[in-house]
């Protein structure tokens, strides 16, 4: 009776270690609508006064971008979203889907000024988008887009 004790304990302390290590390869990692990797960070709040924010982490971040429209010509399209890639170096890819036309581009920080910049993009068939943005906080800001046909947006990025 004592054998099939120690044969029930051992074959427990078996189970309960293989699952332990076949569970702790197991890794949740988001991706975006594009099959990109989406980088989910805390988000440091810009100082009220002072010379600059937090440092940003080393690694790129993906946000996503809600386009409302704010005049008759955008009306036609209704609201737009896109995403934009935060390079964490000042710069960041912009990209958009627009009647099965691909705007794509760029975003850049304006001189020292850590939270304004400006985006474009550009589609193969001739259309173009410009934005002006203020960033809350590196990974949320609203701002305007212009598109070629005069179609007017308010933006959203990130959560």
């Amino acid at each position: 009776m004592k054998n099939t004790a120690k044969n029930k304990n051992r074959t427990l302390i078996i189970l309960a270690t293989a699952t332990a290590a076949l569970l702790s390869g197991c890794y949740a990692v988001p991706v975006g609508p594009n099959g990109e990797l989406v980088v989910v960070a805390p988000a440091p709040a810009y100082p009220a006064q002072g010379p600059a924010a937090a440092p940003a982490p080393a690694w790129p971040a993906t946000l996503y971008a809600r386009l409302y429209p704010v005049n008759e010509e955008a009306n036609a399209t209704g609201v737009l979203t896109g995403t934009v890639t935060n390079l964490q170096t000042g710069k960041g890819r912009f990209a958009l889907n627009m009647h099965g036309e691909t705007l794509v581009g760029e975003a850049t920080r304006i001189g020292s000024q850590e939270r304004r910049g400006v985006a474009n993009a550009y589609g193969r068939n001739g259309t173009y988008m410009s934005c002006e943005y203020l960033m809350n906080t590196p990974y949320q800001g609203t701002g305007t887009c212009t598109l070629s046909n005069g179609a007017r947006y308010s933006v959203h990025v990130g959560s």
